[in-house]
């Protein structure tokens, strides 16, 4: 074995003096930290008529665990689009879904649906079907605008059209009027 050229130094051997004092200096730090506590948060939505004392429910909701009205057999469907905001006007925000079947191929058709829940926080629920499944319409793009849902939709001329290529894209804006969503076309989108 050789041996160091550099004297061994006093400090790298621990002592019963080294963990007493880093015992204290913990200890110290344990005891600063639960006295500087930072302040405790004060604000807090006052119940307004509209909510009757209920827990005000302000964020997009969650399309965890709602049951869609789409038909996928043993494959779960999946939400790959969402978008929330206030659509119908009442202070509460709205979730629009775009859902499909989990298929291993090929491109299932979507489903547009909107979620809300009650006044009272309860759990979402679909309130609104804007495109159906059945209608075999695919959405692109997809967006809550100035309280309306805007999509564009791939779809078919015909059952002979193959369903790797929709020959047909529509825009589509659903706005909420008079208790029901309306479809019209967006200003400046083109049929193709």
């Amino acid at each position: 074995m050789q041996q160091s050229a550099v004297p061994e130094l006093a400090h790298t051997h621990t002592r019963p003096i080294h963990w007493v004092a880093t015992a204290t200096a913990v200890a110290a730090v344990v005891a600063l930290s639960s006295v500087l506590q930072p302040n405790a948060a004060t604000a807090a939505q006052a119940a307004g008529p509209e909510t009757k004392g209920a827990p005000a429910v302000t964020g997009p909701l969650d399309p965890t665990g709602v049951d869609f009205p789409i038909e996928c057999g043993r494959v779960k469907e999946l939400v790959v689009k969402k978008a929330s905001g206030d659509l119908d006007g009442d202070g509460r925000p709205e979730t629009a879904v775009v859902v499909h079947c989990d298929a291993a191929m090929g491109t299932p058709p979507d489903g547009v649906y909107v979620l809300t829940r009650a006044a009272d926080g309860g759990k979402p629920r679909v309130v609104a079907t804007l495109v159906d499944p059945k209608d075999r319409r695919t959405v692109t793009d997809f967006a809550l605008r100035d309280g309306a849902v805007l999509a564009t939709l791939l779809g078919y001329s015909s059952a002979d059209v193959p369903s790797c290529c929709p020959d047909v894209k529509d825009s589509a804006k659903w706005a909420w009027k008079n208790g029901a969503f309306v479809r019209s076309t967006p200003a400046g989108a083109q049929n193709v």
